[in-house]
């Protein structure tokens, strides 16, 4: 008779085939392995189960539907995964809890908003330092080409081409890779930064491409405090659902801003659509609607395209 695995090894194991498949399940991966401590700590034995899963969700410090909603989510796929080696194990339902997502509108940034925070970069501390110069590409960077803020913190030297004005996006969400054309303006930046940067000595041996004071590589925790110190000193409020405006904004920004474009220049949005959401790296087009926002100059160049469609009425 086989003595039954730990709920940790079975997480464990979970997380090294997915893994091995390209997810980095960072976040996932630990909300499973607490999981995994709470079924045995409470002395589970056995297959995964509905009450099980029923426990965990409901034992969180937020315990709304949202968020127990969120944790059956999570565990549905790791049930699938055991019930190939355990045909007991039970997949809790989708809909236990309720929807695991809902939409808050993000902050959209304006223009006049977008160079307010470049500015504000050059007083970062330390006075005159590499940090606010990356700062500043980085969020003009994510505004630009609405890459996800992983995506950018992440950019290594080999990664970016300013020759050929484009981007190698690595291993992003889902384990996928693209491409990313920059605008000339774009790549005339990044190469303003790149100067700067290599005008520290400290940069010459880093392999990634920005990076802050003392030769330490940016990364999304650093990015996002020096986000959180010039909010405060812009005294921004959220035009959104969201408490503060976020960085991840910016991405919405960059989507809504591209349409309103695409709109005033009179261009076929179906189909302009789906390069858009290839460009953002989603891997479905439903993903990118996701993105959009009814803001107010949005709406009215849509509501004047239909004004003036052939055959139609006002």
């Amino acid at each position: 008779m086989n003595t039954p695995k730990s709920m940790t090894t079975m997480v464990e194991a979970y997380l090294n085939h997915r893994r091995r498949a390209g997810f980095a399940l960072a976040i996932e991966g630990a909300q499973l392995l607490r999981f995994a401590r709470f079924a045995e700590h409470a002395g589970h034995l056995g297959p995964l189960t509905v009450k099980l899963a029923v426990q965990w969700a409901n034992a969180s410090r937020q315990t709304t539907s949202l968020t127990a909603a969120r944790r059956i989510e999570l565990l549905r796929p790791f049930a699938r995964y055991c019930q190939q080696f355990d045909p007991a194990t039970e997949i809790p339902p989708g809909k236990l809890f309720g929807p695991a997502h809902r939409r808050l509108t993000p902050h959209i940034f304006t223009d006049d908003e977008i160079s307010a925070l470049l500015t504000a970069c050059e007083y970062l501390h330390p006075p005159g330092g590499l940090r606010g110069a990356s700062c500043a590409t980085l969020f003009g960077l994510i505004a630009a080409t609405g890459l996800r803020i992983s995506e950018a913190t992440s950019l290594m030297r080999a990664d970016v081409d300013l020759k050929r004005g484009l981007l190698h996006i690595r291993h992003a969400k889902f384990g996928k890779s693209r491409w990313v054309p920059l605008h000339s303006t774009t790549s005339n930046a990044l190469q303003r930064y790149v100067q700067r940067r290599d005008h520290d000595p400290l940069t010459a041996n880093i392999d990634a491409f920005f990076v802050f004071d003392y030769g330490r590589p940016a990364s999304i925790r650093s990015l996002e405090y020096a986000f959180q110190c010039l909010r405060r000193g812009l005294k921004w409020r959220s035009r959104g659902g969201h408490p503060v405006p976020r960085i991840h904004d910016l991405r919405h920004s960059f989507t809504c801003h591209r349409l309103e474009r695409w709109y005033a220049e009179g261009l076929d949005i179906d189909r302009h659509i789906l390069a858009l959401s290839t460009y953002l790296g989603h891997a479905k087009v439903t993903d990118t609607y996701w993105y959009l926002t009814a803001t107010p100059e949005l709406l009215a160049l849509a509501a004047q395209r239909f004004e003036h469609r052939p055959g139609g009425e006002s």
